[in-house]
């Protein structure tokens, strides 16, 4: 990561805005990375299930890098881009950027590209009509 990056500031939209919490720590105090993975894949996938209006379901993810840490009391925000959509599938560029203590300039924590498959109510693949990125 670059500064010139992190002035950028972040890019997309935001799909969820939650808290690190004590309970989601590990043993250096630090929050498990599977808990920020876990909030980027609920990003993803609002963001996803929203464009292919039906539910979307995660296949992979495809890339992932953790930058720095999130902290106890971190407000973690996740920006979600679309950045390819198949017949039945959506890639999801997904940053997560955090204010220490809700407070301060917002800093790029982790960064991925999650893919999703658009679904019908029997969990089959169904076609995306809404090709626009």
């Amino acid at each position: 990561m670059t500064d010139t990056r992190e002035t950028a500031g972040p890019q997309g939209e935001i799909s969820i805005r939650v808290m690190a919490m004590p309970a989601d720590t590990n043993a250096l105090g630090a929050i498990f990375g599977g808990w920020v993975l876990g909030q980027m894949d609920l990003a993803g996938g609002i963001h996803a299930a929203a464009h292919a209006g039906t539910r979307a379901v995660t296949v992979a993810v495809d890339a992932m890098k953790f930058h720095k840490p999130v902290h106890v009391g971190d407000e973690v925000t996740c920006y979600t881009t679309i950045q390819r959509v198949g017949r039945t599938s959506i890639a999801v560029k997904i940053e997560t950027w955090v204010r220490r203590a809700r407070h301060g300039t917002p800093m790029l924590v982790t960064e991925g590209v999650f893919t999703y498959v658009a679904v019908d109510s029997t969990a089959r693949p169904v076609e995306i009509l809404n090709k626009q990125i």
